[in-house]
């Protein structure tokens, strides 16, 4: 009997992912793949939440801190990192639990990517300076001129996602959506695990209480010293993150500390949201709820009899 190749646990942010990864990871003799965009910037420690030194002494982790924040990362990138790091802990006899909740990665994992152009930093720099000058629902107006199929399942200030349509566009001469189901890679096998939590209310609880450790534990200067280091914009994919967004507009003098707060926590509490209708658009051998007492030895029993 073998079990799958790896171990994935998706969900939510603030619902404890990372406690139930490092429980697994201890149980089954696992090491963990970070499945998160933001996780992957160097300096970016606290609005991330990224693991402790503790915490990585204790359990080997992989993908994080990869790059500096004034670059970016992909989807495609992370599927080449993630199946090395995947073979490198399987070679070595360890379980890959790849934990996050960057629900694009996990769809990549799940589902191969599909055949479209590289980025281009140049062009976006472009179309970053002309959403500065015309906002992004005028972008968004534009991409509905040459794909209206991708336009309607992008927010007229969804401007990551908007940007990249437009460039895909620019650079392929095809729209997104004509491109999107052609030729993917090969996806590869894993158990799928979806972090539901049961009461809404809860999990906005857990968020709170997190948004606001994070700025009792330095958050704002953390920014600080980030711009200080680096020639960082607001438009940089690092500073789109939830939480940096509001701290930058707080250091601007645009929000004060109790609308920081405030835009902070609705601001992730909407990121939740979106990634739970992204579980359910993703297959999942299991789903569990994470605030329940059992959460870990009910994944563990079901990994043990997905062998079977």
């Amino acid at each position: 009997m073998t079990h799958p190749a790896a171990l994935c646990i998706m969900g939510p942010t603030a619902c404890g992912k990372s406690a139930l990864a490092l429980a697994l990871a201890d149980a089954l003799g696992g090491e963990i793949i970070s499945v998160d965009s933001a996780q992957v910037f160097r300096g970016m420690d606290l609005g991330t939440a990224k693991p402790s030194a503790a915490e990585r002494a204790a359990v080997p982790h992989h993908l994080l801190d990869l790059i500096a924040p004034t670059e970016a990362y992909s989807a495609g990138r992370f599927l080449v990192d993630a199946r090395a790091a995947i073979a490198d802990i399987r070679a070595r006899g360890r379980l890959p639990i790849l934990a996050g909740g960057t629900m694009l990665y996990f769809k990549a994992l799940l589902e191969g990517l599909d055949a479209l152009p590289a980025a281009d930093p140049d062009l976006r720099r472009k179309l970053d300076d002309e959403a500065a000058k015309l906002g992004w629902p005028a972008l968004h107006a534009r991409l509905a001129a040459i794909d209206p199929d991708s336009a309607a399942r992008i927010a007229p200030g969804d401007a990551q996602r908007i940007q990249r349509a437009l460039e895909v566009f620019e650079r392929a001469g095809r729209p997104l959506s004509v491109l999107q189901g052609q030729a993917r890679a090969k996806r590869f096998d894993a158990y799928w695990v979806a972090l539901v939590p049961a009461e809404r209310a809860a999990l906005h609880a857990r968020i709170a209480r997190r948004f606001d450790a994070m700025l009792a534990a330095g958050l704002v200067d953390e920014l600080r010293a980030l711009r200080n280091q680096y020639d960082l914009q607001p438009t940089m994919p690092s500073m789109r993150c939830v939480g940096y967004r509001q701290a930058w507009q707080h250091l601007d003098g645009e929000l004060d500390a109790k609308a920081l707060r405030e835009k902070g926590i609705a601001a992730t509490r909407q990121l939740a949201k979106r990634q739970l209708t992204w579980l359910r658009t993703l297959r999942a051998d299991q789903a569990v709820d994470p605030l329940a007492e059992d959460a870990s030895a009910a994944v563990r029993a079901a990994w043990q009899a997905a062998a079977d």
